[in-house]
């Protein structure tokens, strides 16, 4: 399976995840990075809270996210009212949820490594609880 195949059911996975706490409502947005529009991977949001998700997937122990993707999400984020957010999955591992401020910046990138996600992120449960 392509890498971007398993991006696209990991997205799947999370909005059905979303749906099915029965508090949330979620959708997946469709070609999300290829509109001259800035729009997330994922929308969701209960009556207390908006989300919006970039969501990456990776083999290796790091994934790395370019400053026009975060821009475009921080973007659309501040516009539509949500809290920016980064979902990395990583190979055969739980997917952790990342703020911006949790990730490290370069010039041209933002990143997270495995053992940062692991101590920084948030699982599915935690994000939907807070």
């Amino acid at each position: 399976m392509s890498l971007k195949q398993k991006g696209i059911n990991t997205e799947r996975q999370l909005v059905h995840m979303f749906w099915n706490t029965g508090r949330w409502a979620a959708h997946r947005i469709a070609g999300s990075g290829s509109s001259k529009y800035p729009s997330p991977d994922i929308i969701a949001s209960n009556n207390l809270r908006r989300v919006a998700i970039e969501v990456k997937t990776t083999k290796s122990s790091s994934v790395y996210i370019s400053k026009q993707e975060i821009e475009a999400l921080v973007r659309f984020s501040s516009m539509f009212g949500a809290e920016p957010w980064v979902a990395v999955k990583f190979d055969r591992d739980d997917t952790y949820f990342m703020t911006l401020e949790d990730m490290d910046e370069t010039c041209s990138s933002f990143s997270v490594s495995r053992e940062k996600a692991k101590m920084k992120g948030l699982l599915f449960d935690e994000l939907v609880s807070g």
